[in-house]
């Protein structure tokens, strides 16, 4: 890892002599997309959507509040936060585990089924944008992503 201006900066480098290992690198994500949605809900906190720019080290809150949907990933507008919330989201890509990027965009548990709400989470990188709505019931995930939703959930309480 390298520390470039306070912000890590995740690569993987594979030369063709370690082809054969089966470790998957850290994901290095370009854009993170995260937040929480209920559907039975009434107020401004019922749909948080932000947006994280590793690049421009730069976070925005979407103004939309639109429910996401499982079909594409989430559209929204964004306005720019104050650069003392980027610090709360920096370390949200090292959460996220190389197994997720392998799963189909889409639902993974049960995500508001009984009214309690669901985490979005899109990974742009490299171009490619992945996507899903995740369940806020661990009984309903795989244990791989409990250090996940419990790390969303935590920045998330942290962001207006």
């Amino acid at each position: 890892m390298l520390l470039v201006s306070g912000t890590f900066v995740l690569a993987g480098f594979c030369a063709s002599s370690c082809a054969e290992d089966d470790t998957p690198a850290e994901p290095r994500a370009d854009e993170l997309i995260f937040g929480q949605f209920y559907g039975e809900c009434s107020g401004e906190r019922c749909i948080e959507i932000y947006k994280f720019d590793a690049r421009k080290q730069e976070l925005a809150e979407d103004v939309k509040d639109l429910y996401p949907t499982a079909g594409t990933p989430y559209e929204g507008e964004y306005t720019l936060l104050a650069s003392s919330f980027y610090r709360h989201a920096e370390d949200l890509v090292q959460y996220i585990p190389a197994q997720l990027l392998r799963e189909a965009n889409g639902p993974i548990g049960q995500p508001d089924a009984g009214d309690w709400g669901g985490y979005y989470l899109e990974v742009n990188k490299n171009g490619k944008r992945g996507f899903w709505l995740i369940d806020t019931q661990k009984r309903n995930l795989p244990a791989y992503l409990h250090p996940l939703v419990d790390t969303l959930q935590a920045r998330i309480d942290k962001l207006p």
